[in-house]
């Protein structure tokens, strides 16, 4: 990378982070608010903050969203979606741009950043993942949401992907919570994050449009815990060709 493009890259982060402090202003009231109500009505609120937000910033900063495969989503019917995850990027694009109010599982340690932690805390079941207990409750919260009629959106990959792989091996938790609901899973796919901020190097970004590709649902009707394996490998290996056939 030459000392031009390196330079931009920085100026270009530093500046969309500072949009993005400025613009998270929008989403701080609502998402206070939001935290007085008990769910589903609290995800009913901010899951449409959450979008005109995104609606403002990532257009702002070069970096518009263009979803495919809406019509997978069946009026009166909740998901758990499942997306991959290679870039933090991903966070702000998967869950405003889902269809209808959703909740993601996300880490506790962030909901401790100011201002920036009630946001988050409006919008995500907390899991401490070090902890035992939390890790079971969170469990059982991922089962409320969905039997309260809200979509689930996961990370089946854990972490970021950080290889060349179009994948990393999934967990089995999005696929036990699907099978335990009985709710159909929509594997989707985000395009463009990873090349917007890559691991290295650090500070550094560039603008870039998002797709954004809701693929259509796999049945968990009928299956047994016995079938969470099979269910993981297939939801992988559609969203791996897809991935691949579309990169």
């Amino acid at each position: 990378m030459n000392i031009f493009k390196r330079i931009a890259g920085h100026l270009y982060f530093f500046a969309g982070m500072i949009l993005f402090v400025a613009t998270m202003l929008i989403a701080i009231l609502p998402a206070g608010i939001a935290l007085l109500f008990p769910e589903p009505r609290r995800a009913r609120i901010i899951h449409p903050t959450y979008k005109i937000w995104m609606s403002l910033f990532l257009p702002l900063v070069g970096c518009p969203v263009r979803r495919k495969g809406k019509h997978h989503f069946k009026k009166g019917e909740n998901y758990v979606v499942v997306v991959n995850h290679s870039s933090l990027v991903d966070i702000p694009v998967s869950t405003p741009w889902i269809p209808g109010p959703n909740k993601t599982l996300a880490k506790v340690e962030m909901a401790r950043i100011p201002l920036f932690g009630v946001i988050y805390r409006a919008g995500s079941i907390l899991v401490d993942r070090k902890a035992e207990a939390s890790r079971k409750q969170s469990f059982t919260r991922m089962q409320e949401t969905l039997k309260q009629g809200i979509h689930l959106c996961l990370y089946p990959e854990g972490t970021r992907n950080k290889t060349e792989a179009p994948l990393q091996p999934f967990y089995d938790g999005a696929f036990i919570a699907a099978i335990r609901a009985q709710k159909p899973i929509v594997p989707a796919v985000i395009f463009g994050t990873r090349e917007i901020l890559p691991n290295k190097p650090k500070l550094w970004a560039r603008p870039k449009a998002i797709r954004y590709h809701f693929l259509e649902p796999v049945p968990t009707q009928g299956l047994s815990m016995s079938d969470r394996h099979e269910l993981k490998e297939k939801v992988y290996h559609i969203m791996e060709s897809y991935i691949i056939q579309h990169s």
